[in-house]
C-alpha cells in the first residue's frame, strides 16, 4: 500500500522538519488564524517563523488575510505554535490536505488545538464583530479529510457528539467574561465555496440550526478528534448573510471587520492559553 501524502508517516517528516528550526519544546497549544485574525503573531514572544512553501507537503497561502506562515514561540507564557493561514478546499485542495496541518502539529506533540476563522452572521440578533464560541458544526462541504485508508493512530468512526470540548468552552466563557467579551455561542456551517451563499441557501442554513457560516474549519476539526486532540474554536462574525444584510457581500468587508476587533480576539486568546 502505498504511502499517503497528508498521512500520518508525512506528518511525522513534516513535524520534524519544523521542530529542527523553532526547538523541541512540546507547545501546549496549536492556533489556527482565520482571515484578518494573523494579528495575534505580533503578541507571540521570541517568535521564530516559517513560511508555508518551507514545511514538507505545505503548499503557499494564497488567500488575501492569510500571511502564510508558521510560528513558533512564546504567548501568555506558554509554549505555542501557531499557524497564520490555511489551505481551503475552494483553492483547489483535497480534504485530507485541508486538514494535513493538523495532523503535523498532533506530530509536534500538541494535545490542544484552537481554530478561527471569519464567518457570516446567521443568527439575526448577531452584528458584525461579534465573537462567536463554536458549540457545533454542519459538515455541509460534502467532503471528508478521513475519506481513503485508515492512517495509522486515527480512529476509524470519531466520535463526534462534542467536537468542541466542554472543558475547554466553559473556560473560554470565562475568560471572555473576565475580559469583558460579550462571547456569543452558536453553530457553524462549512460550506466548500468559494462563493458566498445565496438569499435562499442562508434561509436553508438557519432552517437546519446554523447560527453562522464559513468556508474551512471543518475538515481541521474532523482531523484532529480522530487523532484525539482536544479542540476549541471561535468566529469572527464579519458579516451579515445574504438576504440578512442588504449590503453586497465582499472579503475587504471580512478584513475590514476583522482588524476592527482583533484586540478582543487577540486577548481572548492569549488569556485563553495561558490558563491551559
Amino acid at each position: 500500500m502505498s504511502e499517503s501524502a497528508y498521512g500520518t508517516i508525512a506528518a511525522s517528516r513534516a513535524a520534524d522538519a519544523i521542530a529542527k528550526r523553532i526547538g523541541d519544546a512540546t507547545p501546549v497549544a496549536a492556533i489556527i488564524l482565520g482571515s484578518g485574525l494573523g494579528g495575534l503573531a505580533e503578541r507571540i514572544v521570541n517568535p521564530i517563523e516559517i513560511p508555508f512553501a518551507e514545511v514538507p507537503g505545505f503548499p503557499s497561502a494564497t488567500v488575501v488575510g492569510h500571511a502564510g506562515k508558521l510560528i513558533g514561540g512564546i504567548l501568555g507564557g506558554r509554549t505555542i505554535v501557531a499557524l497564520a493561514g490555511r489551505f481551503h478546499m475552494y483553492e483547489g485542495h483535497d480534504a485530507a490536505l485541508a486538514g494535513f496541518p493538523v495532523r503535523v502539529l498532533h506530530a509536534l506533540g500538541t494535545p490542544t488545538l484552537f481554530v478561527s476563522n471569519a464567518a457570516g452572521g446567521i443568527r439575526r440578533t448577531f452584528k458584525a464583530g461579534d465573537l462567536m464560541l463554536i458549540r457545533d458544526h454542519l459538515n455541509l462541504m460534502f467532503r471528508n479529510p478521513l475519506i481513503g485508508a485508515q492512517e495509522p493512530g486515527d480512529t476509524r468512526f470519531p466520535d463526534m457528539s462534542s467536537p468542541y470540548d466542554d472543558a475547554l468552552c466553559a473556560r473560554l466563557r470565562e475568560h471572555a467574561a473576565q475580559l469583558g467579551i460579550q462571547l456569543q455561542e452558536g453553530v457553524y456551517a462549512g460550506l466548500l465555496g468559494p462563493t458566498y451563499e445565496t438569499p435562499a441557501e442562508v434561509r436553508m442554513l438557519a432552517a437546519l440550526g446554523a447560527d453562522a457560516v464559513g468556508m474551512s474549519t471543518v475538515p481541521e476539526v474532523v482531523v484532529a478528534r480522530a487523532i484525539g486532540m482536544r479542540v476549541a474554536g471561535v468566529s469572527c462574525i464579519t458579516n451579515l448573510a445574504s438576504g440578512i444584510s442588504v449590503n453586497p457581500l465582499s472579503h475587504a468587508e471580512v478584513i475590514e471587520t476583522t482588524t476592527r476587533v482583533a484586540s478582543q480576539f487577540e486577548s481572548l486568546v492569549e488569556r485563553f492559553v495561558a490558563g491551559l
